[in-house]
């Protein structure tokens, strides 16, 4: 698995990462079909599989619903073989997402995925925003909050996932990381990750294999466009989309399915061997 720099953070993560949103929660989820928790046994042979393939970075939240507690238990087999990305902002609890971004509950966010994860310090913290990404910049300390916990050694790097442009842009000048959405039928958000890129701030790329809605890279984005080509390999389409900007630093995609992960690593490796 090829690595990458993340930013100017000191970081190597490599060009896919491991979304655990799957791991943890079933509730309030818009991939195309149901699907179970793993067992222990199950999500252990994940994270093997994921080492194996040279996968080194593992992304998690609160509002993954109980993913955090689960790789606290289970990450201690694989030491030294994962960064970790974790978020502020939103909790998922008895099936409702609940968003705070206040510099208190930052702080106690923090701590309880420290403990979660079983960890000192985190890799990587990014603010879960709601969509109000301006008012959470400009208004509720939560980057200021995180910037003082990366000053005393909680976090390694601090960055902002957005839900809109505008929010991205604000973010840039202050964050190590930034979390966009970007794959061939969402595009806004390239402009930023090319900006990014020149101002040395790493980007991780969320929604790259469309959460599973692969199927609608065949079918027009308008009523009145014609029909596109499917592609004959959709995640390599993606993927060949994104790693071709070398101010992406990673893919994170979401699955517990063993089969997929081994495709998407596979796909990874034949679009950087091009």
């Amino acid at each position: 698995m090829h690595h990458r720099p993340l930013g100017t953070t000191g970081l190597l993560v490599s060009t896919l990462g491991l979304g655990t949103v799957k791991l943890g929660r079933t509730e309030g989820v818009k991939y195309p079909t149901p699907y179970d928790l793993p067992t222990d046994d199950e999500a252990r042979a994940l994270l093997a599989l994921a080492a194996d393939l040279g996968i080194n970075l593992i992304d998690t939240a609160p509002a993954y619903g109980t993913s955090e507690t689960r790789l606290g238990t289970l990450l201690p087999e694989f030491a030294g073989r994962f960064l970790l990305s974790t978020k502020v902002g939103e909790a998922f609890e008895n099936g409702v997402s609940r968003f705070d971004f206040s510099p208190e509950h930052t702080r106690a966010s923090i701590e309880r995925s420290l403990q979660r994860l079983g960890r000192d310090a985190l890799d990587i913290a990014l603010v879960h925003a709601d969509g109000n990404d301006l008012d959470i910049i400009q208004s509720q300390g939560t980057l200021d909050a995180l910037a003082d916990l990366r000053q005393s050694g909680k976090v390694r790097a601090i960055g902002f996932s957005p839900k809109t442009v505008a929010g991205a842009r604000a973010a840039l000048p202050v964050c190590d990381v930034l979390m966009l959405a970007l794959n061939p039928r969402e595009t806004e958000m390239l402009p930023v990750v090319r900006e990014a890129h020149a101002a040395g701030v790493g980007v991780l790329v969320k929604k790259g294999l469309l959460s599973g809605h692969l199927d609608v890279l065949g079918k027009p984005k308008h009523d009145t466009d014609p029909p596109a080509a499917p592609p004959v390999d959709p995640v390599e389409a993606c993927l060949g989309y994104l790693l071709a900007e070398p101010g992406v630093s990673s893919v994170i995609a979401g699955t517990i399915n063993p089969e997929h992960l081994r495709q998407n690593a596979g796909a990874v490796a034949r679009m950087l061997a091009r």
